[in-house]
């Protein structure tokens, strides 16, 4: 790990950083921008739906993008949109034109992130891919928890426009840093574009990952259906827009089946737990942020060792060792009381996520092992689709569990609790792709 190599994966972190910073900055001040205004909750609801789709919508774009225009370029072309939108959503004069920012903003950020995790693992190789995407794994798990935190402080502090206004200077910073250091490779040829898989996958993630969130099952079934239609025109079109032959490798779809089994479990908890502490302990909003941080922590700490020891050893062993540590962190959880302690609640959330932190990216990097390099612009955005829907469904199906159970008994924490038994099964349940894993990767040492 050269310094060039840590300075190349600093200026990404930072810039991935923004991303989903931004994705929950403004959740907590919703209210507020509603009441500014004075626009009904249901619309300034779409600030954060409208940013949240349109990310999602340009993750399938951006292997496409990327081989068209070149990596480095397209991140940094991003980076200067990211910051412009910011500074519209900062000026915006009605809560329409700031949905309609958010949503270029959110366009911007879905490039952005899954254009440098291309470019990291392009220049990582495969010794070094699980400590280079542990690194950059780092924002997507830490940056919402400082987001939800950072909003509550600067709304109330400096004023709504500043939640957007704090993205100018660092992606100033990203844009200026990354002229100056970032790899200037060629575009990969002149590859025509796959116009029916971008109708298909631009319209179709976004209405899955809209009807699973907000439980519209029209929008969800016609989602799968054009995501349905992509995998059948994608098999036979000689340049799809994401080629989808590579899950006939057996470690690629293993590693697949892991993202998406964790997709369902760590998003969907990332929302059953915070109801614990709002509904049943009946904490501030602020409160329940730091008090669920501990999550996020774990996972951040977890990383560096997860990425070292898949470099070392092979991710396939770290992963299913995370997920039964991930179940030990889990049980607990499913036993909740409406009088458990804070300190054992966040010692085991830290256990948790250690276990998380041993999981996820080391399936991505396990993954991508397998995979040429002149094909990772497709491997990476079928991973963050695979996790996108995965937690979109998990979010989904858990949190209705939990809202159906609290309202029939108001305050009770066996709907969490119940919640979380569910969890720690889907957890399990990834134990099989997991293994699935071991075996592939010992086979190819053999």
């Amino acid at each position: 790990m050269t310094p060039a190599l840590w300075g190349t994966a600093a200026i990404l972190t930072l810039g991935g950083f923004l991303s989903m910073f931004t994705s929950t900055v403004v959740t907590v001040a919703l209210g507020t921008i509603a009441a500014g205004f004075r626009a009904p909750l249901g619309t300034a609801q779409w600030i954060v739906t409208g940013y949240l789709l349109a990310l999602a919508a340009m993750v399938p774009v951006s292997g496409w993008a990327s081989r068209r225009i070149g990596t480095a370029r397209l991140w940094l072309v991003c980076v200067g949109l990211f910051a412009v939108f910011s500074a519209l959503c900062a000026a915006a004069p009605s809560a329409e034109a700031l949905i309609a920012f958010r949503v270029l903003q959110g366009a911007a950020g879905g490039l952005l992130v899954p254009a440098g995790q291309i470019l990291f693992a392009t220049m990582a190789g495969p010794k070094r891919l699980g400590r280079m995407m542990a690194v950059l794994s780092i924002p997507i798990y830490l940056a919402p928890v400082l987001g939800t935190l950072a909003g509550s402080v600067l709304a109330e502090r400096f004023g709504v426009p500043w939640m957007f206004l704090v993205n100018v200077p660092l992606a100033v910073l990203c844009l200026l840093l990354g002229r100056k250091r970032l790899p200037r490779e060629k575009p990969v040829g002149d590859h025509p574009l796959d116009w029916r898989g971008l109708v298909f996958t631009v319209t179709g993630l976004p209405l899955l990952v809209y009807g699973f969130a907000e439980a519209a099952p029209i929008a969800a079934a016609a989602g799968a259906l054009l995501l349905a239609a992509f995998v059948v025109t994608a098999l036979r079109s000689p340049s799809p827009l994401l080629d989808l032959r590579l899950f006939r490798d057996r470690t690629f779809s293993s590693a697949a089946a892991v993202v998406f089994g964790m997709g369902i479990a760590l998003f969907g908890a990332m929302l059953v737990l915070p109801l614990y502490y709002l509904d049943v302990r009946h904490e501030s909003l602020v409160a329940t942020g730091f008090l669920t941080a501990p999550l996020a922590l774990g996972t951040v700490l977890a990383l560096p060792l997860a990425g070292r020891l898949t470099d070392r050893i092979g991710g396939a062993r770290v992963i299913f060792a995370g997920l039964i540590v991930t179940i030990i962190g889990t049980v607990p959880l499913a036993l909740l009381t409406g009088s458990d302690d804070y300190r054992w609640l966040s010692a085991v959330q830290v256990v948790r996520g250690c276990g998380i932190g041993l999981t996820t990216t080391p399936a991505l990097a396990t993954g991508l092992v397998s995979v040429p390099k002149e094909r990772i612009s497709h491997a990476m955005p079928l991973f963050a689709m695979l996790q996108r829907i995965g937690g979109s469904f998990g979010t989904s199906a858990l949190t209705a569990v939990v809202a159906a159970r609290l309202a029939a008994a108001p305050g009770s924490a066996v709907a969490v609790a119940g919640a979380h038994g569910w969890i720690a099964g889907i957890t399990a349940i990834v134990l099989i792709p997991a293994w699935l894993l071991v075996r592939a990767e010992m086979s190819t040492k053999d």
